[in-house]
């Protein structure tokens, strides 16, 4: 636990002499030398920071015991969810107090994540999906882009791109990797609200879409007959997907979070490609699987959802007869593509907090500006991958399988 932070000195604000509390979220505002400005519950505001200069941000407590937040994510979360805790401009400056915190899960939490292990990984993205998604299409389409409408990173050519050209570059990169043509079928696992339909589609590739979101579905069947495009949805888990017929190619895109049991991935994606058929899957990555903050998963991402660890998927492909074609690195992109929803997120604040109240706005807000700075520090990294699959899975390259595939070649 992080030792209490004890404040030395006091603030003078026009001849009145404030005392910052000696511990808390507050005490550790005026050790920071970034300048920014605390507001007392009394209405005060103290000029705070080691540095000369405009303040660059400011912290508004509204109770006394928020000046007392303890100094922990999930502490922080919840005071700036519940509105104790309030900050004005660029929200994303705040999150240099990250390295000052501490993150505490909760024991209920872990003993949940486990019971959540047990359960039937089907019944687990549902539930999760559905907990996520309740809010309705509309309330993502105020921040996501407009063009496709990914709720994933795109890829950036420039810092200076929208989000709808990085959506646009993405789909550029996953057709030439995996070789798309007229003609072809393509699975899109996990396809949102049909962006790879819509661009596919439109250039002559049938799309097969499974989904377990029914707002999505209904969403891409609109897509489907109102721009003619050839294609169906289904409404089904992909672990759960067996296709009359074997498809040219795959795509996944920011689904492989909520599949964290990578054999079982790899064996299904193994049975609905045809040999040398190639995967396109990207996604949020992190060093640790499991690796979830406390807030993550209490507010966004319940049940076993857990970031990418890329060095696990690689390994269950190649154990299960895949090629690794590339793989290639954009947390700078999921970087500038968070930064983007964080903002067009604030731009929407009167409309969102109208139709879906405050609390979601600022549940957002935090996670949106948190994920940008996730990536930005490298806290949190994303990949693309491309692999292929071969004409024979191998066997399972245990010590004993090894000895024994070994003895009987000599016979």
């Amino acid at each position: 636990m992080a030792a209490a932070v004890q404040l030395q000195n006091s603030k003078t604000m026009n001849g009145t002499r404030y005392e910052l509390p000696q511990t808390g979220l507050a005490a550790l505002l005026g050790q920071l030398a970034l300048p920014g400005e605390v507001q007392l519950p009394s209405g005060a505001v103290v000029l705070v920071g080691k540095d000369n200069g405009k303040p660059v941000y400011k912290v508004v407590f509204r109770t006394q015991r928020a000046l007392q937040t303890p100094m922990t994510e999930m502490g922080v979360g919840n005071a700036f969810v519940a509105n104790v805790i309030d900050v004005e401009g660029d929200l994303s400056v705040i999150f240099s107090l990250r390295s000052h915190l501490y993150e505490k899960v909760p024991l209920i939490q872990r003993l949940q994540f486990i019971w959540d292990s047990i359960k039937p990984a089907t019944q687990m993205n549902s539930k999760a999906i559905g907990e996520h998604y309740h809010r309705g299409d509309d309330f993502y389409h105020t921040f996501i882009d407009k063009r496709y409408r990914f709720y994933s990173h795109g890829i950036f050519h420039s810092p200076t791109e929208s989000i709808e050209e990085a959506s646009e570059h993405k789909l550029e990169t996953m057709w030439k990797a995996l070789g798309l043509k007229e003609g072809m079928k393509l699975l899109d696992a996990g396809g949102g609200w049909g962006g790879v339909t819509q661009y596919c589609g439109a250039r002559g590739v049938h799309v097969s879409t499974l989904t377990i979101a029914p707002d999505g579905a209904k969403y891409i069947e609109r897509l489907l007959e109102d721009q003619a495009l050839p294609g169906e949805v289904y409404l089904e888990d992909f672990l759960l997907h067996k296709p009359v017929e074997q498809y040219d190619h795959v795509v996944i895109l920011g689904v492989i979070e909520h599949l964290p049991d990578y054999r079982r991935f790899a064996k299904a994606m193994w049975d609905v490609l045809k040999p040398g058929g190639r995967m396109y899957l990207d996604g949020s990555a992190a060093v640790q699987k499991f690796a979830v903050s406390a807030f993550t998963r209490r507010y966004i991402w319940t049940g076993t959802h857990t970031f990418m660890t890329a060095q696990d998927v690689i390994t269950e492909l190649l154990y299960h007869g895949f090629e690794i074609v590339e793989l290639v690195r954009e947390t700078r992109d999921y970087e500038w593509t968070m930064r983007q929803w964080a903002q067009r997120l604030e731009a929407a604040q009167g409309d969102i907090t109208a139709r879906w109240g405050e609390e979601t706005y600022r549940l957002f807000r935090l996670y949106l500006w948190g994920g940008a700075h996730a990536f930005k520090t490298n806290s949190l990294q994303a990949y693309h991958l491309v692999a292929e699959k071969t004409a024979w899975t191998g066997p399972r390259p245990s010590t004993m399988q090894r000895v024994w595939q070994f003895a009987r070649d000599l016979w």
